[in-house]
């Protein structure tokens, strides 16, 4: 009977090991699908974003191939289209820049190339020595490792090919500019880029990133939480390729509104007011970083928290979050505006009802960011910081208030 029994316990634990075996393998099977939907997702996203490019490089490539071989009768055009292509896979605000660039990396490859040919002639150690001084030469006229690459890649065509074919000089700078030519006429008259949708892309997870960060201090500072408000600022801290984006687009926006006639009347409009918002929003984000590792620090040393400053911190969230909005739509962020204000005028509350130095750091970052989002919806420094000091009121409480 003893064994019998013991039978049957062992029996009963194997099929509860089994089954947890099993719940644990179909946990990691539901992660694991769970995560290749979400690559999918990332990866269908990155298409739809990137699919313009991939039309505007085909057209490009094209049409720059059609001008060098039918107009300009050059045998074998390759390198306009490599050209086109390499301009338009620039970063978008770039690619005027770039330009500029393969024309003098090409015009410093065939002047090196030429001139060194005429005195030391072909071979593998005359090669060696023309690439060397082209882009020694790239390096000293401009810092730019585009002008580099085709400063030597020209001195190796040259070098190589020049004995076998005949003025390859002229094509190989008739291409470059075309291709360069053709790609922008591409980006800013065929295909034009919507400047204000590539700034609502790029800004997009820079504000919501803020935002998102900004609520969850809030709720840190209500709920005394200081772990939940130390996993805010360490994702707030990850925000390198948001800013990164967001500076590129405001470049695009400037650039696709300087080149393309259909986006002229745009620059001084929503375009323009966008366009200037990358430098302050990232002002905001650092000083919201700040606020952050403060109100950390305030619940660590249990200072007073007044109820209006986890209010004022929502206020701020709300401001970023109705700029992202109205910013998308083109409309005068005048909403934004007046909630970042509230966002101040409810760290005057706090500040008056009493605070402890970390309390008081975070009130001043309140009225820092919000400042810094002014100046984004379009105002300058100093009709910004005269609105805060208005909005936050006297400063007649001393700081400790409470906490003494």
């Amino acid at each position: 009977m003893v064994d019998a029994g013991r039978h049957e316990a062992d029996r009963g634990a194997s099929t509860r090991t089994d089954d947890t075996a099993q719940t644990g393998l179909a946990a990691i099977v539901a992660r694991l699908r769970g995560r290749s939907a979400a690559t999918v997702r990332d990866r269908l996203r990155r298409v739809r974003a990137m699919g313009g490019l991939a039309v505007q490089a085909g057209l490009a490539a094209t049409l720059s191939w059609l001008v060098a071989h039918d107009l300009l009768h050059i045998s074998q055009p390759l390198f306009a289209p490599i050209s086109a292509v390499s301009t338009l896979a620039a970063s978008v605000g770039q690619r005027l820049r770039r330009t500029v660039e393969l024309i003098i990396g090409v015009t410093v490859g065939v002047l090196i190339g030429d001139l060194l040919l005429v005195v030391i002639g072909t071979g593998w150690w005359q090669l060696a020595v023309v690439v060397v001084l082209a882009i020694l030469v790239a390096l000293f006229l401009v810092s730019s490792a585009a002008v580099v690459v085709q400063a030597g890649a020209t001195a190796v065509l040259i070098t190589t090919l020049s004995p076998s074919v005949r003025d390859l000089e002229i094509p190989r700078f008739v291409d470059a500019l075309v291709g360069g030519g053709v790609a922008l006429l591409v980006t800013a008259v065929l295909l034009p880029l919507n400047p204000l949708r590539v700034l609502n892309r790029a800004a997009r997870p820079a504000l919501d990133l803020l935002s998102t960060q900004l609520d969850a201090t809030a709720g840190a500072l209500t709920e005394r939480d200081a772990a939940a408000a130390r996993t805010a600022l360490a994702e707030l801290r990850q925000n390198k390729d948001e800013l990164k984006a967001l500076v590129e687009a405001t470049q695009g926006a400037r650039e696709a509104s300087t080149l393309s006639p259909v986006h002229w009347h745009e620059r001084h409009g929503p375009v323009g007011r966008f366009a200037h918002a990358a430098e302050p929003i990232d002002r905001a984000m650092r000083n919201s970083g700040t606020l952050i590792r403060r109100a950390v620090s305030l619940i660590e040393d249990g200072e007073p928290v007044p109820e209006p400053m986890p209010r004022a911190v929502a206020c701020l969230a709300e401001a970023v979050r109705l700029l992202k909005r109205q910013f998308a739509v083109g409309d005068e962020p005048r909403q934004a505006r007046d909630q970042a204000l509230r966002a101040v005028c409810a760290a005057g509350d706090a500040y008056r009802e009493g605070v402890g130095f970390s309390g008081a750091v975070v009130v001043a970052q309140v009225r820092t960011a919000v400042s810094d989002l002014l100046v984004a919806t379009g105002l300058d420094q100093e009709d910004a910081n005269l609105l805060v000091r208005r909005a936050f009121g006297e400063l007649t409480s001393p700081i400790g208030g409470r906490g003494d």
